[in-house]
């Protein structure tokens, strides 16, 4: 695997990272998000899906996102009878996220985030060593 192809597997992992870190982010954001109408569905929590991808052109493999799923795991149910959002019985629905959860996965994503960045910041000094040697 030459260069190209090596720094072109790990700006793809940065990509696919990045997005599952802001799709996480989103997730802790809504957290606490409940329907605007009585009854009704509150914020679904959102998961990132990846596959890999062949580059033919320098013939890497690297990575890209499959999809961004709704988590289809239930709501939580709380009883608040005064909340605007509570339904006939006064059950509000609380969002499918769980905060530990999703730290655990953010912290994960950071990691390999971080792993990418090596991986190029390795190919970088590989190459100005490289170029040391000619002078």
């Amino acid at each position: 695997m030459d260069l190209d192809a090596s720094l072109g597997v790990s700006a793809s992992g940065l990509r696919a990272q990045s997005l599952r870190m802001r799709t996480i982010a989103e997730n802790l954001a809504n957290q606490d998000s409940v329907a605007d109408t009585p009854g009704g569905n509150p914020y679904r929590r959102k998961v990132v899906s990846f596959q890999a991808a062949v580059d033919r052109a320098n013939g890497g493999t690297g990575v890209k996102v499959k999809s961004i799923q709704n988590d289809q795991s239930d709501f939580v149910k709380v009883y608040q009878p005064g909340h605007p959002a509570a339904d006939a019985q006064g059950y509000v629905l609380r969002p499918n996220v769980n905060g530990l959860i999703e730290t655990a996965d953010m912290k994960a994503a950071q990691r390999s985030y971080e792993a990418n960045l090596n991986a190029i910041e390795a190919a970088k000094s590989l190459t100005m060593r490289t170029i040391d040697l000619l002078k």
